[in-house]
C-alpha cells in the first residue's frame, strides 16, 4: 500500500509493546480506526488507553524493532468512489491489482454506520439469480441479507460466480476473502469471458496476502455498494466469500491482543462485528443493497459460533448439499429458507408461484419418506415409486446449481413434473390454478404393474 506521509507530521520512534499482531506506543491525538504506517507497514488504531495507543499491523509485526518510525495518517481507511470502480479488481486497501490506473474520485471513509433507517423502505423488489433452487423455492428480495452455508469442499465459488453472471441486478460487487490464487483467477476469467466486467467490481484478498487484511474487505465492498446504490440509484448485489475466513481473522487479532475468547475461540464481539456488515443491506426509494455471503462449515457443524451468530442476523439461509442420486450439488429445499420470499412470490412473480412451490416441496418430502422406507426394506406403493421418480427429476431439473432458466420456466417445469407423476388430486393445488396452468398434453407416469400395492 502506497501511503504518503503528510507534511509537518509527528514521527514517533519509540514502541513500548510488540505482540504478533500489534504494537503499542505513547502518542497524543490518535483516534479509533485511524490509519498509521509502522516501519513502512500499514496499521490501524484498535485500542486507546490514555496516551497508550495500540495499533493492529496488517502484515504482522515480525522484524519490527522498538525504534522504528511510526506515522499517524489522520484518517481511517478510505476508498475513492466514482465511476472508475466499474470493471476493476482491487486489494483490501482499495489499490488496483489488475494493472489499471489508480482510482480517481471522492475519498470516503470505509466502515461507517448503516444508512439512516428513515431512508429504508419495505423490501418489495425481486432479485433473481437464475439458479432455480433459489428463485423457485427461496426467492430473494432486494435489500435482503442471506448466507450460503456450505462445506469447504463444495463448489461455492462456482455458485457465486454463476449468481454474479445471472443476477437481475445493476451492479455486482464481489468481496473475495482468503481466496486461493486459482479461485481469484477463476473469477477474473469467468467475468472477462462473459463480457460483464463493466457491471462488476471486485475487492480481493488471497491466501498469499496477510490474513488480517481480510478485515478490510467487507467494509471496502460495502462502501462501494453504498456509492452505487445511494448516489447512482442502482440495484446492487454484494457477494462475500468466505465469511468464515473473515471471522478467523477477527479471532487472530483478538487472541494476539490477549482478549478472552468466547465460544469456539471467537471474540466476544463476533455478533456485533457480523451485524455491522450484514445490516448494510437495505432497499431505498431508488436503489438497494442485497448481501449474499458464503459461510463455510467445519464438518457440517451448524452450531459453531460463526453460522450460529450469522443465522440470528440474516433473513434465512441457503444450504448447499451433494445429492448422491444425481451426483450434483443442489440447493437443499429442506434446510434452505428465505424469510422474505412471501413479499415477492405471487406478486412480482406469477400468481401460481406460491402454490407450485409448496406442492413441489411437499411431494419432495414424500419422496424422502419413501426413500427411508426403501432403505429399511419396506414395500413401496405406486405413489411411493412415483414420488421417488419425481424427486429425481425435480433435483436434476430444478434444484441442481447448474440449472440456468428464468422464473417462468422454473414454474412451468414444476407444473410439467407434477402432471407427469401425479394426479390433480394428489398435488393439492387450488382448482382455479389447476384450470389455468395444468399441462394439457403431459402423460402421467404409472408404476402400478411394478408395485405390490396399486394405490397410495
Amino acid at each position: 500500500m502506497n501511503r504518503k506521509t503528510p507534511a509537518f507530521t509527528t514521527v514517533y520512534t519509540k514502541i513500548e509493546q510488540i505482540t504478533k499482531a500489534t504494537c503499542a506506543l505513547r502518542a497524543g491525538g490518535a483516534f479509533n480506526e485511524e490509519m498509521a504506517v509502522i516501519d513502512g507497514r500499514p496499521a490501524q488504531v484498535v485500542k486507546i488507553q490514555g496516551d497508550l495507543v495500540t495499533l493492529q499491523v496488517f502484515s504482522g509485526t515480525q522484524g519490527i524493532g522498538t525504534d522504528v518510525d511510526v506515522v499517524f495518517l489522520g484518517e481511517p481507511p478510505t476508498l475513492k468512489v466514482g465511476p472508475d470502480l466499474s470493471g476493476r479488481f482491487f486489494s483490501a486497501y482499495g489499490m488496483p491489482i489488475d494493472g489499471g490506473p489508480e482510482l480517481e474520485g471522492k475519498k470516503v471513509p470505509i466502515g461507517g454506520p448503516s444508512v439512516n433507517p428513515v431512508r429504508r423502505k419495505q423490501p418489495s423488489e425481486l432479485i433473481s439469480t437464475g439458479i432455480a433452487g433459489i428463485d423457485l423455492n427461496n426467492t430473494l428480495v432486494a435489500g435482503q441479507k442471506i448466507p450460503f452455508f456450505a462445506n469447504p469442499d463444495q463448489p461455492f465459488n462456482q455458485v457465486m460466480a454463476n449468481v454474479a453472471l445471472r443476477a437481475g441486478a445493476d451492479r455486482i460487487i464481489l468481496g473475495g476473502i482468503g481466496l486461493s490464487n486459482d479461485d481469484y483467477l477463476y473469477y477474473r476469467r469467468i467475468f472477462e469471458d462473459a463480457g460483464v466486467l463493466e457491471k462488476i467490481t471486485c475487492f480481493i484478498n488471497t491466501t498469499d496476502d496477510p490474513p488480517v487484511e481480510r478485515l478490510l474487505i467487507p467494509d471496502m465492498v460495502l462502501t462501494a455498494a453504498e456509492y452505487f446504490a445511494v448516489e447512482k440509484k442502482e440495484k446492487v448485489l454484494v457477494l462475500l466469500t468466505d465469511m468464515t475466513l473473515f471471522c478467523d481473522a477477527l479471532s487472530i487479532v483478538s487472541n494476539r491482543m490477549d482478549q478472552i475468547p468466547s465460544k469456539d475461540s471467537m471474540p466476544g464481539s463476533l455478533y456485533s462485528d457480523l451485524a455491522k456488515i450484514y445490516e448494510k443491506a437495505a432497499q431505498f426509494e431508488e436503489g438497494s443493497i442485497t448481501i449474499v455471503a458464503v459461510t463455510t462449515l467445519s464438518g457440517g457443524d451448524i452450531t459453531h459460533a460463526i453460522p450460529d451468530n450469522t443465522g440470528y442476523i440474516t433473513e434465512g439461509q441457503l444450504f448447499l448439499r451433494r445429492d448422491t442420486d444425481i451426483s450434483k450439488v443442489i440447493v437443499d429445499p429442506f434446510r434452505s429458507l428465505s424469510r422474505l420470499k412471501q413479499l415477492v412470490i405471487g406478486k412480482r412473480t406469477r400468481e401460481d408461484h406460491p402454490q407450485v412451490m409448496n406442492a413441489g416441496i411437499r411431494l419432495y418430502a414424500d419422496a424422502a419418506q419413501a426413500k427411508t422406507k426403501q432403505e429399511n426394506g419396506f414395500d413401496l406403493t405406486d405413489y411411493d415409486e412415483r414420488a421417488l421418480k419425481f424427486a429425481l427429476d425435480y433435483s436434476k431439473e430444478l434444484l441442481a446449481i447448474d440449472i440456468n432458466i428464468d422464473i417462468d420456466k422454473m414454474i412451468n417445469t414444476s407444473w410439467e413434473l407434477l402432471a407427469k407423476y401425479f394426479s390433480k388430486d394428489e398435488v393439492s393445488i387450488k382448482q382455479e390454478m389447476m384450470d389455468k396452468y395444468w399441462p394439457k398434453d403431459t402423460e402421467r407416469v404409472s408404476i402400478e404393474n411394478e408395485s405390490t400395492d396399486g394405490g397410495k
